[in-house]
């Protein structure tokens, strides 16, 4: 018991001779969660999105070129996210449309329980019906009706946490506002586990439209920083859930589909670098307790990133575990596909429990849902099914049944498309 104290107090020095700069204002965080968004912007190597104010946090900040979801489903990564725990060890919270247990501890309510303000904005936690696992409010924040207001109901003398979640870039999408916002689809680079076709580039325009959506919103959240004079005391980490809403992207647990943008901002405090560390988005509810000065609980597997923050170059992960469960109601029965990968630097390695059954859902229509239903509709996915012929290439791996085991050889195969 002493020597667990001893460690608590140490991490409290330690965050308070990084964070308090002789200071004993405590520090804000301001948490920017976008919906499907890859790695699209001008300081992950885009040439086409314009990111002005994403590229100011990455240039002036700390990226984290090997940052990881745990699912790449919206209401388990944002579970996570907030529990700092694998999707498995949330109960309901591991599924789409479930609950989160109020039970298992999550780092906001810790923060606000520490004595700081929490609120959010949008989206916070879900789709999923929260008051079943037991809140009154959403497990990420009251939610306000922006950040302005947020702040006016802030206690002076309280630290805040704000979770801004974004509703971009989450489909459905406005045809054709990428070329109308002047984006040139013949500039846009296709991933390789998409059809290089007009179709798709121009469906990428458009998804590259709600991005730039996106970034103008953290635009107006830095202004707001700025405008109250809390910039320099405040932490703001930029992320998403999962990546773009494309075939073979969200909703699997290849790169695609689990590795996200995450940066991390702190005038005068977090020096500008890139690390190639392996993270895990469950490390983030340990970073920001421990930002916070707020004790974790014994119980989590995940890892607090305060030392990479630092800059003091330790080895954080060796790797990140990806999974999934259930996502949509895409399969007769309200069957899921579960899945459990580990990701390396060189390697990515996946067991399907159940590869009798279609990926991406059955073919045939369920519910609300169309055929392949864990894929969202858009033109790139009704290409791929309506000219399966010409696109056998893309169908197979995409939507046709899977082997019980998949193994793919990073540096030679980034796209993941030849099982090994």
């Amino acid at each position: 018991m002493i020597k667990k104290s001893l460690i608590f107090l140490f991490f409290n020095l330690t965050a308070f001779m990084v964070w308090g700069q002789n200071s004993t204002k405590k520090p804000n965080i301001l948490f920017i969660v976008a919906d499907d968004w890859s790695k699209h912007a001008g300081i992950f190597g885009d040439k086409v999105v314009r990111t002005p104010n994403i590229d100011r946090l990455g240039k002036n900040g700390l990226i984290f070129d090997q940052a990881f979801c745990s699912a790449a489903s919206c209401s388990p990564s944002r579970a996570s996210i907030l529990t700092g725990k694998h999707p498995h060890q949330i109960a309901e919270g591991g599924n789409l449309w479930g609950s989160l247990p109020v039970n298992i501890p999550n780092f906001v309510s810790l923060i606000q329980a520490s004595g700081g303000f929490v609120g959010s904005e949008q989206k916070g936690w879900g789709p999923g019906n929260f008051k079943i696992g037991g809140y009154q409010d959403n497990p990420a924040g009251k939610n306000f009706k922006n950040f302005e207001e947020f702040l006016g109901a802030k206690p002076k003398d309280k630290p805040f946490f704000f979770w801004f979640g974004s509703i971009d870039p989450h489909r459905d999408y406005v045809k054709g506002t990428g070329e109308q916002a002047g984006l040139d689809p013949q500039k846009v680079k296709v991933p390789g586990f998409l059809p290089d076709t007009d179709v798709v580039r121009k469906d990428i325009l458009d998804y590259y439209f709600e991005v730039e959506r996106f970034d103008s919103n953290v635009g107006k959240l830095i202004a707001t920083l700025e405008s109250k004079g809390e910039l320099e005391n405040t932490l703001i980490v930029i992320t998403s859930d999962n990546g773009m809403p494309f075939p073979r992207a969200k909703a699997t647990c290849y790169d695609s589909g689990t590795n996200i943008p995450l940066i991390m901002y702190w005038k005068g405090k977090i020096k500008s670098a890139r690390s190639s560390e392996l993270v895990s988005l469950i490390d983030l509810a340990p970073t920001m307790l421990d930002v916070m000065g707020i004790e974790k609980p014994a119980d989590l597997p995940s890892k607090s990133l305060i030392n990479l923050i630092n800059g003091r170059p330790i080895a954080h992960r060796n790797a990140v575990f990806v999974e999934r469960e259930r996502h949509a109601n895409v399969r007769k029965g309200n069957l899921g596909y579960p899945v459990r990968g580990i990701r390396t630097k060189e390697f990515l390695y996946l067991r399907n429990f159940e590869p009798n059954r279609f990926p991406a859902g059955d073919p045939q229509k369920w519910v609300a849902v169309g055929p392949y239903g864990d894929i969202d509709d858009s033109p790139s996915k009704q290409l791929i099914m309506s000219d399966s012929a010409n696109y056998a290439f893309f169908f197979n791996r995409t939507l046709k049944k899977r082997g019980s085991e998949e193994l793919y050889d990073l540096k030679n195969d980034p796209s993941q498309l030849h099982n090994l």
